[in-house]
């Protein structure tokens, strides 16, 4: 039996532990953020493996990407007339009182001639363009396979969690400030 009842035992015991959780902490807090990917919990360069065009190029609209110089960008699609779609806004809002001067939002209604909001399905719809609403986006720049600095977006249909929504809000903006200073717009 070790007897551990001495003051510099103790120390050195409680010394051992703390780096233990810490250590923990970190691979805990790694873990959670998304990988560069094509899977379904994965930041997307190219379209995902669900969508009919998968592993092609997407042909992110300009406005998009002037906002990106700047900061990451959350975008919600969707309209007034859904449970989903408030529900969606009422996370998107609770992410953004924490986040807000982190991320650029855009909050697009659609079916009220907003060119922008009627696109982004075609576009950023992870399966394909089916149009079903809310559709939240989210936007940041990542480093490519190839060394070079792109675009990465994340997209889902319905409504989500707020922990869902600020953990990939938290994500683009960490990836956005590691990147953009390499990014070629």
């Amino acid at each position: 039996m070790v007897d551990i009842s001495h003051p510099v035992k103790i120390e050195s015991c409680a010394l051992i532990l703390g780096i233990i959780m810490a250590v923990g902490l970190v691979a805990v807090a790694s873990a959670a953020e998304r990988s560069v990917g094509s899977g379904p919990d994965d930041w997307w360069t190219a379209y995902p493996d669900r969508h009919p065009d998968a592993g092609s190029q997407v042909p992110h609209p300009r406005w998009v990407l002037d906002i990106l110089r700047d900061r990451p960008l959350l975008i919600l699609d969707h309209s007034t007339n859904c449970r989903a779609c408030t529900d969606q806004e009422e996370a998107a809002d609770a992410v953004l009182e924490d986040y807000g001067d982190d991320i650029a939002f855009e909050n697009l209604i659609v079916n009220v001639g907003d060119f922008r909001a009627e696109g982004l399905f075609d576009v950023y719809d992870p399966d394909g363009g089916k149009q079903y609403i809310p559709l939240t986006i989210v936007l940041t720049l990542v480093e490519g396979s190839d060394g070079k600095v792109v675009v990465a977006w994340h997209s889902v249909e319905d409504a989500t969690s707020v922990e869902w929504l600020r953990s990939l809000v938290r994500d683009a903006i960490e990836l956005h400030g590691e990147n953009v200073g390499g990014w070629d717009a």
